[in-house]
């Protein structure tokens, strides 16, 4: 089941980004994502109650604390970062990158979870920075030098982050239920969200958001909800090293709702590029 848990992780965060580049378009990408925080603390904590797990808090030990803490100040610098590029950059420039995160992932787990490395992992690796490359790869009509090495540089402390998410995460959820691990987490999003909004007074920009940059902002949260809820219960049961590449493929329906929604289209060297990134990530699969 944690891998039916892992496919429905990546649809859902596959929506997220597109939902969340149209519901920051007029937002300041600190706020928007403060504000996307309170929805999934919402769902998340709701998911607490339905699964009766609250009442264990109690007895979480120091260490879990620690790196549930960790792994959500990870999660909310991913966040900052990877919704910073979004508002800079291309849904279908940027969504690459954060995906490229399982390459570190992986060496990270093999590192210090001691999961297995094989050789066709290594050349799906290859395959996905490969494909990644040619993704990002500047074409006619693209934003100036400036502005693209910005969304870059945020785009890849989203994917570093990302990658420590995954690890610290995985530590962190054991011996705890999965949702009221990732509800911990979440509060730990939300006071580092929050925290850099009223430092920066950006609280003050909140009644100047219209209404379709609230439904969409609200939208995205709810789906990052549901799909952080269905990804850490797939990391709970299985192999990080396998799940991580399975919530990857959700740049598959980032792609396609961006084209949809967004008008954004693949050149012909991006679409190697996708083709690549998707086929190195299945290759990951083929140990499972």
């Amino acid at each position: 089941m944690w891998v039916l848990y892992a496919f429905g992780s990546a649809f859902f965060a596959g929506i997220t980004a597109v939902l969340a580049k149209i519901g920051i378009q007029n937002v300041n990408s600190h706020l928007a994502t403060a504000l996307r925080t309170i929805v999934v603390v919402l769902f998340a904590w709701l998911m607490v109650g339905i699964a009766g797990s609250g009442g264990t808090i109690f007895t979480l030990k120091s260490q879990t604390w620690v790196f549930l803490i960790l792994s959500g100040a990870a999660t909310g610098a991913s966040w900052i970062c990877y919704f910073r590029a979004l508002q800079l950059g291309d849904v279908n420039k940027v969504a690459p990158i954060d995906k490229s995160s399982t390459v570190l992932t992986m060496v990270l787990a093999f590192l210090f979870l001691n999961e297995a490395f094989s050789a066709n992992m290594l050349i799906g690796m290859v395959l996905i920075l490969a494909g990644t490359m040619l993704m990002i790869q500047k074409k006619e009509g693209d934003a100036p030098a400036g502005k693209s090495r910005s969304w870059f540089v945020w785009a890849v402390l989203s994917a570093v982050f990302a990658s420590l998410t995954a690890i610290l995460g995985k530590v962190g959820i054991q011996g705890v239920e999965s949702n009221l691990g990732t509800a911990i987490r979440t509060v730990v999003v939300l006071i580092l969200a929050w925290g850099i909004v009223f430092g920066r007074g950006l609280h003050k920009e909140i009644g100047k958001i219209d209404k379709k940059s609230w439904l969409f902002l609200a939208l995205s949260g709810l789906a990052t909800g549901l799909s952080w809820m269905l990804y850490y219960h797939a990391l709970q049961e299985g192999s990080a090293s396998i799940v991580a590449p399975i919530d990857k493929l959700s740049i598959l329906v980032t792609i396609l709702f961006s084209f949809i929604l967004l008008k954004e289209k693949l050149n012909r060297k991006s679409a190697v590029g996708l083709g690549l990134l998707t086929a190195g990530t299945l290759l990951l699969l083929v140990h499972f």
